[in-house]
């Protein structure tokens, strides 16, 4: 992956006709750092949230090994970089033939469900193996989420105690788990979490081996600021203190948006100006879904290359460059008044989710990726990386 020192150097030197992604490893690290500083428990990277080979190595050389993943695909991903690297798979629905491939072929031990049904599917695909691990995920609400994710998986409290007795049968070791939504703005939806939790292990008098608290960890966005994540593992920390079991499970995260947003970003391209809409050369269609489905708003900056940039500020929304007209991102991203057809501008916190919702459609899709060694518009971690924290 060529490297360079800057965004602005990179826009200079190549000057790209089609949309650019900027990778930054030490962003990575940082944020990796942090969580194994902070965490105490097992930290999984999700790897749906960037899967690109060098991101994954980068987590890797970070330190984080436990990967939480959902398809033979990703599992074959990971073990192509770390033969040794453990994967979790932790999506609640799968297929047979995905159970049978990742417990034979790949060693996956562990395994998410939230229903009978898919209890079943696991013992009988993995030939009712002595060894298995396996977690009941809970649904628990996500009011706090930007991205709801708890009308698709989880049971119910009612059906959960039912469902964690029957699988305590075929478990060498059982866990619980839940999922508070994408990007949660407020701790208190973990301790909601683990409330639900501690009603189930009340009600069967069973203690997990493990509890995993799923993501959801935030980052920061012009319009989505959170509190320092400190605030949120302090939250975890005391309300699974106050369980009081005899035997403390261990603690598991899945965290993705918090590791990786920060160390990516889109350069697009103004094709055209209509008043305050701007059309670009990438869209929801590419690196920018987040910007168009849920409408994250990303922070964004106009490249300069030296020449007068006008102090008045406009808020600005962007169209992509395909047919649809729903390739649209409303925004608004304040860039300055007098940004003009063939200006560049760096689009951040893209390094979640921005490569893997990319498609070919109407014949729109650029693989250029590039290192960059230059800082992240917004952080939410300081140099030291000690703590974290909020810049604009």
């Amino acid at each position: 992956m060529k490297k360079f020192k800057s965004v602005d150097d990179l826009i200079n030197q190549l000057k790209p006709v089609n949309p650019v992604y900027c990778v930054r490893r030490e962003s990575i690290r940082k944020s990796s750092s942090f969580f194994q500083k902070n965490f105490s428990g097992r930290i999984l990277y999700a790897v749906k949230t960037n899967p690109n080979h060098e991101i994954l190595k980068t987590v890797m050389d970070s330190g984080i090994t436990n990967f939480d993943i959902a398809s033979i695909p990703e599992i074959k991903n990971v073990k192509n970089i770390n033969p040794k690297a453990k994967c979790y798979y932790m999506n609640t629905v799968k297929s047979r033939e995905s159970i049978r491939e990742a417990y034979f072929n790949y060693g996956v031990k562990v395994f998410s469900l939230d229903t009978k049904d898919e209890l079943i599917k696991i013992i009988n695909s993995t030939n009712n193996a002595k060894d298995l691990e396996l977690f009941v995920r809970v649904s628990v609400s996500n009011e706090h989420a930007e991205i709801d994710l708890s009308k698709k998986f989880g049971a119910l409290n009612s059906e959960a105690t039912g469902l964690y007795r029957l699988t305590n049968q075929y478990a060498k070791k059982i866990g619980l788990s839940f999922h508070v939504g994408s990007q949660c703005m407020h701790p208190i939806s973990y301790a909601k979490g683990i409330s639900e939790i501690s009603s189930i292990i009340k009600k069967t008098k069973i203690i997990p081996d493990y509890i995993n608290i799923g993501g959801g960890f935030p980052t920061i966005y012009p319009d989505l600021i959170p509190q320092p994540l400190e605030n949120y593992f302090e939250e975890i920390k005391k309300n699974i203190s106050d369980l009081k079991l005899e035997k403390m499970p261990e603690l598991f995260c899945e965290p993705g948006r918090a590791i990786v947003a920060e160390s990516g970003s889109t350069i697009v391209k103004v094709i055209l100006r209509k008043k305050q809409k701007l059309y670009i050369n990438d869209g929801t269609y590419g690196t920018l879904f987040d910007g168009g489905v849920p409408n994250i708003v990303y922070p964004s900056r106009l490249i300069t290359n030296g020449r007068i940039i006008s102090k008045k500020m406009t808020a600005f929304d962007f169209y992509g460059p395909t047919c649809d007209s729903m390739d649209y991102m409303k925004g608004p991203f304040i860039l300055p008044n007098n940004i003009k057809e063939n200006d560049y501008i760096e689009l951040g916190q893209l390094g979640a989710y921005g490569l893997t919702f990319r498609t070919k459609f109407n014949g729109f899709y650029s693989d250029e990726i590039y290192e960059v060694e230059d800082n992240p518009i917004m952080t939410m971690y300081d140099k030291e990386n000690k703590k974290s924290f909020l810049v604009a």
